[in-house]
């Protein structure tokens, strides 16, 4: 009896035991909740509660059920979720795209549908349509898409008894873009962006129109911000035989935003104009290489509006304080970026009664490398020289007006003189295909900033206006074949929001017109007897004294106004070749012009007069290495190459748990 009565005991103790460890292996071990392993329990009876969620309030139901479909129990629990964080969030990080759709979606999951104590789940068509559409937002800030967003795990088919969580938002949608101000096709957001936000716009812009668009890093500046740009072309990263190059710049000094603001505009425009089949667009990208970069001072900028913080609160996504008129304006070790280059304006006045003397091409100077150089400057002149520019405007505040080389007068004692180069009536032709394209800017009428300005029908001199050394348009003009100008693009170096949308109109056709222009002139390529193409041969017109050179295959661009010219091409080894082009007023499109070279005796260079032992030669970039440390990061170079982890990472990793499924290939 006694012995049956502790077999009874033993049966008893085990029961339990297998009870207990049943009850174990049914709880929600940690960090499977975020797997979606985890299962609603039975030990209390679920029962709809009203939809508390602050963020998925507008959900077309009004009751919703916990524990929810990823185990949360409470509301509170899913409230502390990351899953819950990154819905609050989802509209600044993709700077509004795809909203509210992705947050609608998520709570679909996040606060299911409860209709008659039974969870009602979203429809996997739903689900499906929305990746699509938004699948390339998040490969543009290099977020993986959400696993609770699983469109085989968390939704299903309409056999299944499903419903659509989007219900009525489309036409609430189209209800609201019948009085939106800005034209349906390219829904821009008209504010200010952080530095971090203008980079989410770049690099989505580029994975949504990946197959003409591209995005590279030129270089960092004083602390380590990117010089973030994005290239449009119908074969984005690489140069094509006979495109020509264009480039735009903004922010050069940081308190001066709209070129900014107005580049990053464009940047939008163009991909979905592009997509939307926009002829003049994708005629425009599909025989153009077009180079943007919004920010060349992304320190300066911070330094001069700290209200633009690099916030994902969507409440604070935009607003802030203006600090100055000059606070930002240099860059962070206070290098004005705009007199920090070469100044090779005064070498070329040097050389004016020299026999033959020419303005092209002129090297750096050694004695420029003792001074102090910001790695921003570097890492322009490093991408100027890379890439066969032909084409640039760099964007300004402060006037409205084009100023155009030369930016330095001929004369040291006068500081407004008129000091134009040999290419004057390619320069005006350029600045007024920009002043006249402008709303307001080449009007009589139109009030200008500073009383003593007299531009003429909205264009004037650089030197004439306000002469200075070291500038990016003449260092552009003088050291390659690229033509700048320099847009003043108002009064206000940093106008209020609401203003932003009226300058986007203003500019918008002007920043088309002048992108077109590059096909102005005549174009070609130099080869020799068998067909191969002639790198630096020179493309020489009678009469300019400003030669261009010939790219990696031979082929040139030489940006000229309607006239009747004698064209040359020679190189080191050749005969010149000489031919004479007329070219029509009304000709909107460049001329071929090719030339074939024979071989010749070797005739004596005629570059020796730049070749002088305190110059060094045009090769020479750098030569003593003391900035060798701004070029840790080739042109071209793709930010995520260096980048280990991406720039929103530590808003999530900061609570303790690293949420790596937010993490692309992890």
């Amino acid at each position: 009896m006694d012995c049956s009565r502790r077999e009874m005991n033993t049966i008893v103790f085990l029961g339990v035991l297998a009870a207990v460890a049943l009850s174990s292996s049914l709880r929600c071990e940690y960090g499977q909740r975020f797997l979606g392993r985890c299962k609603p329990t039975d030990e209390s009876k679920t029962k709809c509660t009203d939809m508390v969620l602050g963020y998925c309030e507008d959900m077309p139901y009004a009751q919703t059920m916990f524990p929810n479909t990823l185990g949360h129990r409470t509301r509170e629990e899913a409230e502390m979720s990351t899953e819950y964080l990154l819905l609050s969030v989802i509209h600044s990080l993709l700077n509004g795209e795809c909203s509210p759709d992705i947050r609608m979606l998520g709570c679909s999951v996040l606060a299911p549908h409860c209709q008659r104590h039974k969870v009602l789940k979203p429809c996997r068509s739903t689900c499906e349509a929305v990746f699509m559409s938004c699948g390339h937002a998040f490969e543009g800030i290099k977020m993986a898409w959400p696993y609770f967003l699983d469109c085989d795990r968390f939704f299903v088919s309409k056999e299944e008894g499903c419903y659509d969580p989007l219900e009525g938002l489309r036409d609430q949608q189209e209800e609201a873009l019948s009085s939106f101000p800005v034209e349906p096709s390219t829904l821009i957001q008209f504010t200010y962006q952080s530095n971090a936000q203008m980079t989410s716009i770049l690099t989505r812009t580029a994975a949504r129109c990946s197959d003409i668009a591209t995005t590279y890093s030129i270089g960092r500046s004083v602390e380590g911000k990117d010089l973030l740009v994005i290239e449009f072309s119908n074969n984005p990263g690489r140069h094509e035989l006979l495109e020509p190059e264009v480039k735009y710049i903004g922010n050069m000094h940081g308190n001066e935003v709209l070129g900014r603001q107005l580049l990053l505009y464009l940047v939008q425009y163009l991909c979905s104009e592009y997509q939307l089949g926009n002829q003049r667009v994708q005629t425009l990208i599909n025989t153009t290489r077009i180079h943007i970069l919004p920010s060349m001072n992304p320190d300066g900028y911070e330094l001069a509006f700290p209200g633009v913080q690099d916030s994902i609160d969507p409440e604070h996504e935009t607003g802030g304080r203006y600090v100055g008129r000059t606070s930002g304006r240099t860059n962070a070790q206070n290098i004005d970026l705009n007199r920090n280059f070469p100044d090779l304006t005064s070498l070329a006045y040097k050389r004016r009664r020299q026999k033959g003397y020419r303005t092209d091409h002129i090297p750096i100077p050694d004695s420029y490398w003792f001074g102090k150089v910001a790695p921003e400057t570097y890492a322009m002149m490093r991408w100027i020289r890379s890439i066969p520019f032909v084409l640039s405007a760099n964007f300004h505040g402060g006037e409205l007006v084009i100023a155009y080389p030369f930016d330095f007068s001929k004369h040291p004692l006068e500081r407004n003189m008129f000091s134009p180069t040999p290419d004057e009536k390619v320069f005006k032709l350029l600045a007024r295909t920009y002043a006249d394209a402008h709303a307001t800017m080449s009007r009589i009428d139109t009030e200008r900033c500073r009383g003593s300005l007299r531009p003429s029908e909205g264009i004037i001199n650089g030197a004439q206006w306000n002469s200075f050394a070291g500038g990016m348009q003449d260092f552009n003009y003088l050291h390659t074949n690229c033509f700048e100008i320099t847009v003043e693009l108002g009064c206000d170096t940093f106008p209020p929001e609401e203003e932003l949308y009226t300058a986007w109109q203003e500019n918008k056709e002007a920043l088309l017109t002048y992108m077109e222009s590059v096909h102005r002139g005549i174009k070609g390529i130099v080869q020799d007897e068998d067909g191969n193409g002639i790198k630096e041969a020179r493309i020489s017109v009678r009469g300019i004294r400003h030669d261009i050179i010939t790219a990696e295959n031979g082929d040139y661009w030489r940006l000229l106004s309607p006239g009747i010219y004698v064209v040359s091409a020679s190189a080191p080894g050749y005969a010149k070749v000489l031919k004479k082009v007329h070219l029509p007023a009304r000709m909107r499109k460049a001329g071929r012009v090719d030339f074939v070279l024979q071989r010749a005796v070797q005739e004596p260079d005629l570059d020796q007069h730049y070749n002088l032992p305190s110059m060094g030669t045009y090769e020479r970039f750098d030569p003593y290495k003391k900035f060798e440390r701004y070029a840790l990061t080739d042109v071209g170079q793709n930010v995520e190459e260096r980048q280990q982890k991406p720039w929103w990472w530590s808003y999530f990793s900061a609570g303790g748990t690293a949420p790596t499924w937010l993490l692309r290939n992890y």
